[in-house]
């Protein structure tokens, strides 16, 4: 912490600021080095011979599965992204040459000659977030959290490394890495892309990882050869919001934003990161993609940043009065490239009539394209020809390499944190060792989010060639011992164990999807019954936890001998295996406090009332022995509640649900009396008493979710026949289709359009609406997370008076 201090500026401005305003008087003032005589006179050269279409182009990025190389060439497109679920051709797992194939595409548009236009090579970036993790085949490492815990700059450095060779293998030269956000409240979906809740270890990371990527400048492959352009993101607080809520507010005074979030966006500007992301999250109010006193007046100004900035995913959409398809407040606050996927055809064509109407004025727009070309320069793109024709580019064999590998397993070791060990552990190799849990053998659930896919989900075993799961790890550390191993995830035996292994956790998630409301784990699979099953039975339990954060796990901890927080591993669980056998010892130390209850209250070392079960930095080695004090089984808030009856009654939700809305593009917001995010509107209104319902208002502007979520996932696979019934007035009916949704964990979604049912029911007043859920096709109730969903894109009008699950009568389905 006290190298983050160094960086509080000294004085504050005359008078008070605006709130969302920075005072740079305030910040840390830093040297930028000297821009390169011979670039910028290329620079100048190349924009002057620019066309004003030319120019607006270059500042749009549209994503592959929107874009294609024709647009790239018909409208002069500077870059392109794959998002999260994008991949050439759509397919997600297809072979790493469709990449370089589709590389060369978009490439060889964008230097199709046309008339005297200069011609200005595409960049692609990706979401490169713990490896090249789009890619069938590559080397997954830990996700941050767990790079945090092994406090190991030097290696992130060489992960840095061996992440940018295997993009350029498949034609890539740019990744939206490193993630450096200070997490604050492990509720964020987002915690584990943190990799601690202490700026100076984010702020070490930031050098590194940013010199793995890109190299040193002033090095002949800088940037060049076996390195990448890097992107520190997100700027700036996003890991700061207010309750965790991904996209939301960090509601802190400016010293602390100074103080927690600053440190690591310095290090990454002097270890000289060529873009940095804007956040979709805003600082007491003002959203990142509009706040020019950051992007402008802090990023470019005070610290002399004259890399690019790059918008988010359609963020620039929510800044004020903005659209994702226009909105020239965003480039004019800063931003110098918009993320616009599937948004960019009608945001290039508002943003070229800004521009000629001086709406947006032309030294802007100038700069914007200035700061592009200054990083494609930079990286030399305009002489290294066609992607495939670049250094490692089509070098399959290096995509999960066994040098790789051996990075990534060694990272894995040295991020496990052991937090009880009773002496079962280190394990014997010629010990016969029982792996159980539904994560022991399962490359996908201990690789979690962004991989493959953005959520992480839909995989398949065949999916991870050359992977290890951590049943195979073990597998072949006894082997190689004498001893065997069986596979149950039961944890059913024939022959007693001489000790068990219990591999459970989170299941796979990213960004909002993983934003919860508390920390309690929610053990859907039963793996504390098995710990606690073997545990009576006289096994030796060593039980390993697969999280993206610190979770309530108390009743876990005490039916176990030894407990390891594996955080997300990645494609190397032999490195699990080598720490539990003691072929290497425990290195990992806490990277964020570890909660001593489940109510999510934001816990960090320095806190005041600082009061957590393990504290930041905690973490035993195999020598270590610590008495077994049996921990509270309290997890200090409501978990059990009636699965069946009503939900929503009396203008409230019931018991620990919550009700919330979300947007397109958006994340879910928790309400409690009115609220309005532009696409849905919740306000509460009088029945038989007062505020007894919630009329609820779809704007159609674009789509709107009403949510009514679980706190914790609900098993209704034995409650029997169900129906969801709703007592409303439809005040104006669905201009198209209206959705209700059953949710049902990663991956789950079950949907029906009941709108023909809703435009029936316009107009006549109270009336009760039942949909038996077994018209939801694809409908899983083993663990339902939102039991009542409505979504529609278009305009609709009604008030809710109650929602209740009720046992099926003989409804017929819409």
């Amino acid at each position: 912490m006290a190298g983050a201090l160094i960086l509080v500026g000294c004085g504050g401005g005359a008078g008070a600021q605006a709130p969302g305003v920075a005072d740079p008087a305030r910040w840390p003032a830093r040297t930028a080095a000297a821009p390169e005589a011979a670039i910028e006179a290329r620079i100048g050269t190349i924009l002057a011979a620019m066309s004003l279409e030319q120019k607006v182009g270059q500042v749009i990025q549209g994503d592959i599965g929107s874009t294609t190389p024709e647009d790239v060439a018909d409208y002069h497109l500077g870059s392109i992204l794959n998002g999260g679920s994008s991949s050439p051709g759509g397919d997600e797992f297809g072979p790493a040459s469709n990449w370089v194939v589709a590389a060369d595409a978009y490439y060889d548009a964008s230097m199709r000659p046309n008339g005297a236009l200069p011609r200005i090579p595409v960049m692609w970036g990706a979401d490169a977030v713990h490896g090249h993790n789009n890619i069938v085949g590559a080397a997954l490492f830990p996700h941050n959290i767990g790079l945090g815990a092994a406090r190991n700059p030097a290696l992130m450095e060489r992960i840095g490394q061996v992440t940018a060779i295997e993009m350029r293998v498949t034609g890539l030269d740019w990744t939206f890495a490193p993630t450096i956000a200070v997490a604050r409240d492990d509720r964020w979906g987002r915690t584990y892309e943190s990799f601690a809740e202490d700026p100076a270890i984010v702020r070490d990371y930031a050098t590194a990882f940013v010199h793995g990527l890109q190299g040193r400048r002033g090095d002949a492959d800088w940037l060049k050869g076996p390195h990448i352009v890097a992107t520190a993101k997100h700027f700036i607080a996003d890991g700061g919001t207010a309750g965790g809520r991904d996209r939301g507010d960090a509601q802190v005074d400016e010293a602390d934003l100074i103080r927690l979030h600053a440190p690591a966006y310095v290090a990454a500007l002097d270890a000289d990161v060529q873009s940095v992301m804007a956040s979709f999250s805003g600082w007491n109010g003002v959203k990142m993609h509009g706040n020019a006193s950051l992007l402008t007046d802090i990023l470019k100004r005070r610290w002399g940043f004259d890399g690019l900035v790059v918008g988010d995913w359609d963020g620039h959409a929510k800044v004020p009065g903005c659209t994702p398809t226009d909105c020239p407040a965003s480039l004019a606050a800063g931003l110098d490239l918009y993320m616009a996927p599937a948004s960019w055809k009608g945001l290039y064509g508002s943003t070229l009539a800004a521009a000629k109407s001086g709406a947006l004025p032309m030294a802007r727009l100038d700069d914007a394209v200035r700061r592009i070309l200054r990083v494609k320069l930079r990286a030399g793109l305009f002489e290294a020809g066609r992607p495939s024709a670049r250094a490692y580019a089509g070098r399959y064999e290096l995509l999960g390499s066994a040098v790789h590998r051996a990075v990534a397993r060694q990272a894995v070791q040295e991020s496990l944190v052991l937090l009880k060990n009773d002496g079962v552990l280190p394990l014997k190799a010629g010990a016969h060792i029982l792996v159980a849990g539904d994560g022991a053998d399962d490359v996908a659930k201990q690789s979690g989010g962004w991989t493959l896919s953005w959520q992480g989900t839909g995989t398949k075993p065949e999916h991870f060639p050359g992977a290890t799961t951590i049943f195979a790890g073990v597998r072949e550390a006894v082997k190689a011992g004498g001893g065997t191993a069986a596979l149950a995830v039961d944890g059913r035996y024939g022959a007693k164990p001489d000790a068990a292994v219990i591999v459970f956790g989170e299941d796979p998630y990213a960004e909002f999807q993983g934003d919860r409301a508390d920390l309690y784990f929610d053990d859907t699979r039963g793996n504390l019954a098995i710990l606690q099953r073997l545990r009576a039975e006289g096994v030796p339990v060593v039980a390993v936890f697969l999280s993206g954060r610190p979770l309530w796990v108390n009743r876990h901890i005490n039916a176990a001998d030894a407990f390891v927080a594996a955080w997300l591993p990645g494609s190397e669980g032999g490195g699990v295996a080598d720490v539990l056998f003691g072929k290497a010892d425990f290195k990992g130390k806490l990277p964020f406090s570890w909660p001593a209850d489940a109510k999510g209250a934001p816990l960090n070392v320095g806190d005041n009332d600082y009061r957590p079960l393990y504290p930041f930095g905690y973490g035993l080695t195999l020598a270590d022995r610590k008495a077994d004090v049996p921990l509270s089984e309290d997890p200090g808030i409501v978990v059990e509640q009636a699965l069946t009856g009503a939900l929503f009654e009396r203008g409230r939700p019931t018991g620990t649900r919550r009700l919330l809305i979300d947007a397109a593009n958006d994340s879910p917001q928790a309400i409690d009396g009115a609220a309005d995010n532009g696409a849905i509107a919740v306000r509460p209104v009088d029945r038989d008493a007062q505020e007894d319902a919630r009329e609820i208002i779809w704007s159609g502007r674009a789509r709107g979710t009403l949510i009514i979520a679980n706190a914790h996932a609900a098993d209704l696979s034995q409650a029997g026949p169900l129906a969801i019934v709703f007592d409303l007035k439809i005040d104006e009916a669905p201009k198209g289709a209206a959705m209700l949704e059953l949710r049902c964990g990663p991956g789950c979604t079950a949907r029906l359009d009941i709108a023909p049912r809703l435009a029936a029911l316009a107009g006549q007043g109270w009336q009760s609406l039942t949909i038996p859920l077994a018209c939801l096709p694809g409908a899983r109730l083993d663990q339902v997370t939102a039991p009542a969903v409505l979504s529609t894109s278009g305009a609709m009008r009604l008030t809710l008076s109650s929602v209740a699950l009720l046992p099926a009568k003989e409804v017929p389905c819409p």
